[in-house]
């Protein structure tokens, strides 16, 4: 089924302007050069990867020593993807109900939807509160996770962008329609036309992880006094959680900007990084470690930083969404317009492989659904990409 989307509004001249003044986005030194053309899916909606085997060697070696076996057997062969949806526009966060439906947000018309497997789109409501500045900027309405007693509750979660600030709030699903009223949880993150994190996250101990970016700013993910370039736990109303290593919201820092967070099978927290100018990160948090930003990119060999596990080369992947299944953690790619595939060995990030390889053009967000296969979405109508007809797609991924 095609979604009814509105006509991208801003052209990309501003985006060009203010990266040159600000530095790379979310994709990397080249951000607001156009990606590749990405084809449309077949008729039939089921590809296998065009390129074959998967490809790609990241640089840099895990710094982490193996302390368990891995949790399961990776998966082989090539991942298969078909359409769900299609005619989206800059599709941005991604979150699942019980019953197999997904909610989803767009960040520049703000709306908010309900998907089915199936692909039926139903728009729950529009965040008026969110301000997106268009033109390829990375603000708007970003991040949503429901409540983890959601069937009790029925509240939304949602990472938004106002003229002020990047703010987390809630609201209550009745039906079919978002709750008008917002609740503000917490305000004061740094907002800017790049670097604005969003990524939501419900952990196994039900607290809420928030990731941020410095806005542009790479003083601001050294200072802990700011919420930018962060990971920050909250409880649910929105207070530091009990145990935070600063007595603030902030988790970990450091941060140049994440937007990628998930939880492997045994509870521990990774989150994908935006690099500058040479390497995109994977790392696993730590509570309040520094990941080094701006002091350090990529692999600094530092004691007082914490090292990625993986990194990329900027081209290949300006990662955005995270999640994990069975042992392995699959990371969408931007500027590298594919799907990266990372087995988790003990503490260590190993023998990446990439998938889709320009296939679907940008990938922002993937997520898996409640009967294990991956739902991905595509970025291709967020004024760096060059859209297909059916732009932008909400793809499931078979593992």
């Amino acid at each position: 089924m095609r979604a009814s989307a509105t006509p991208l509004l801003a052209a990309l001249t501003t985006g060009v302007l203010v990266l040159a003044a600000c530095g790379g986005g979310d994709d990397g030194p080249d951000d607001a050069a156009p990606s590749s053309s990405s084809a449309a899916p077949s008729p039939s909606g089921s590809v296998s990867d065009p390129t074959g085997a998967p490809t790609g060697d990241p640089t840099g070696d895990p710094t982490d020593a193996p302390t368990d076996t891995p949790t399961a057997d990776p998966p082989s062969g090539p991942p298969r993807a078909e359409a769900i949806v299609t005619g989206l526009e800059a599709p941005w966060g991604l979150d699942f109900f019980a019953d197999g439906d997904a909610i989803l947000t767009e960040r520049d018309t703000r709306r908010v939807l309900r998907v089915t497997p199936e692909g039926e789109v139903t728009e729950l409501g529009v965040v008026e509160a969110a301000e997106p500045t268009g033109g390829g900027a990375e603000d708007g309405l970003l991040g949503v996770a429901l409540s983890p007693t959601f069937e009790d509750d029925a509240l939304v979660y949602l990472y938004l962008t106002t003229a002020e600030d990047n703010r987390v709030v809630r609201t209550e699903l009745r039906g079919d329609r978002l709750g008008e009223d917002l609740e503000v949880l917490l305000d004061g993150i740094p907002n800017g036309f790049i670097h604005d994190g969003g990524r939501l996250e419900f952990g196994p101990d039900g607290l809420l992880y928030v990731s941020t970016g410095e806005s542009g700013e790479p003083a601001l993910a050294q200072d802990r006094d700011s919420l930018g370039g962060k990971v920050l736990r909250l409880t649910p109303d929105g207070d530091p959680a009990p145990g935070n290593p600063f007595g603030s919201p902030v988790y970990s820092y450091g941060h140049r900007n994440v937007q990628g967070l998930a939880f492997d099978d045994q509870g521990r927290l990774w989150a994908s990084e935006f690099g500058d100018q040479e390497s995109d990160e994977l790392n696993l948090i730590r509570p309040g470690g520094n990941y080094g930003w701006p002091e350090v990119e990529g692999t600094g060999g530092a004691p007082e930083y914490v090292d990625p596990l993986q990194t990329w080369d900027t081209d290949e992947a300006s990662p955005s969404g995270l999640a994990h299944a069975d042992g392995t953690l699959w990371m969408a790619a931007l500027k590298g317009e594919r799907l990266w595939r990372v087995r988790i060995d003990g503490r260590r990030a190993v023998d990446p492989q990439a998938f889709f390889i320009g296939r679907y053009g940008r990938m922002r967000t993937v997520a898996v659904a409640p009967d294990g296969a991956l739902w991905v979405t595509t970025s291709n109508r967020d004024g760096r990409g060059t859209p297909a007809a059916d732009d932008d797609q909400v793809l499931r991924v078979t593992p």
